[in-house]
């Protein structure tokens, strides 16, 4: 299957005007994200909490991940009431917030931290559900429409993480609650931005079966290669920001490195159409995942060697961007209609959730253990194992198994 084109002809200012609204909360939700993911573990390590714990609580989002997303999808594919349940979950968890700003153990934080992932964790799978529907037409998925929305999640991620390394490293991380109260606000206002639309079920088949699709191979080697390649880059995720502070790097160069990444992945967003059509989709993962190899070694083994480093971090526009646009389309080719919204459900449990689970907690007892540089090391295994399965999905599509 090839990676899909834009359409030649012009999208109407009313088309512009629809996804306004979902460039709005992909920036605000990013927002939230580009400095509460970076910024967090440093937080838990200025309220005293060691490796371990630090490891664990950062868990917490990824294990939500396990279940709220599938049943948010579950339930919006049912009631075909997307933009409902956003302005439902991205409200409790704004309110949640606010007891961040109270002075917490480890259990209470758990638990509050689970609450507010619960109500957050589902929200990009349900908008990405719906901004797919938005993009696609007769059953092809506009990569372009596609990319110029996500790419205001890559500037919001940018805009956070480098301002808020600036901000904490001039005042300290006791504003992080501030921080995130601020963003989750920013994040309702977006959702109640968006058209209040119920999508209309199929009068064939209103809530169809997952099972089948599943039980394909191609579909079944796509998600070993994402569980395998996004559990690489949750490594990053958790203990790249803690790296290089033990590295002797400020939290305004830290910030700096996570904007280089991003800045590329912005490139890419923006002109990933003219791309995407030279390779298959599952051909992107192979390349994506051959990628991730080298990044994750340069990381673990040459992290104070500043060209090299910056190098990896550039290799983010293919490692995480074009994966991530190729996952989107291959999603919406394999779970079209009333299956869109658990596809996307799923691809968040098999991608994040799990992997982020067993690389929090595995990566924080690997780093007690070995050092951090080793979990950097584990990740490039990691990759080298999606590298394998991606080559089999391809394999699955050359043979024009369930992929055209």
């Amino acid at each position: 299957m090839k990676a899909p084109g834009s359409r030649s002809a012009g999208q109407p200012s009313a088309d512009g005007q629809r996804l306004f609204p979902f460039a709005a909360l992909s920036a605000s939700y990013f927002a939230h994200i580009g400095f509460f993911n970076p910024y967090l573990p440093l937080w838990l390590k200025e309220l005293g909490f060691g490796l371990i714990a630090i490891a664990v609580l950062t868990s917490v989002q990824s294990a939500t991940r396990l279940f709220a997303p599938y049943a948010w999808g579950t339930l919006s594919d049912r009631t075909g009431e997307r933009v409902k349940l956003l302005r439902f979950g991205a409200t409790v968890a704004f309110l949640l917030s606010f007891a961040l700003w109270f002075p917490l153990g480890g259990v209470a934080l758990f638990v509050v931290l689970l609450l507010m992932f619960t109500h957050t964790s589902a929200m990009m799978p349900m908008s990405e559900a719906a901004l797919a529907h938005l993009v696609s037409q007769g059953g092809a998925f506009d990569v372009k429409r596609y990319g110029r929305v996500r790419l205001w999640g890559s500037l919001g991620f940018l805009v956070t993480v480098v301002i808020a390394g600036w901000w904490f490293e001039r005042f300290g991380l006791g504003h992080f609650p501030a921080w995130t109260l601020l963003t989750l606000s920013a994040v309702v206002m977006s959702v109640w931005l968006l058209p209040d639309f119920k999508e209309a079920p199929h009068a064939d088949e209103r809530h169809p079966d997952i099972w089948p699709v599943l039980r394909q191979p191609p579909v079944r080697w796509f998600f070993a290669a994402v569980f395998c390649h996004v559990l690489a880059h949750i490594f990053i995720y958790v203990f790249l920001s803690l790296y290089l502070d033990a590295l002797g790097y400020s939290k305004t160069v830290i910030g700096l490195l996570w904007a280089m990444s991003v800045v590329i992945e912005i490139g890419w967003f923006f002109s990933q159409s003219r791309w995407l059509p030279r390779f298959s989709l599952t051909g992107w993962l192979v390349l994506a995942a051959a990628l991730m190899v080298l990044r994750m070694g340069l990381t673990a083994g040459l992290p104070l060697v500043w060209p090299l480093l910056l190098f990896a971090q550039a290799l983010h526009a293919i490692t995480f961007a074009a994966h991530h646009t190729a996952c989107i389309a291959l999603l919406s080719h394999h779970f079209p209609g009333r299956l869109r919204g658990r596809g996307q459900a799923l691809y968040t449990v098999v991608g994040y959730g799990l992997p982020g689970v067993i690389g929090g907690l595995g990566g924080g007892l690997l780093s007690s253990a070995l050092g951090l540089a080793s979990v950097f090391w584990l990740a490039a295994a990691c990759a080298a194992v999606a590298l394998l399965c991606a080559l089999r999905a391809r394999r699955w599509q050359s043979a024009g198994v369930a992929t055209d």
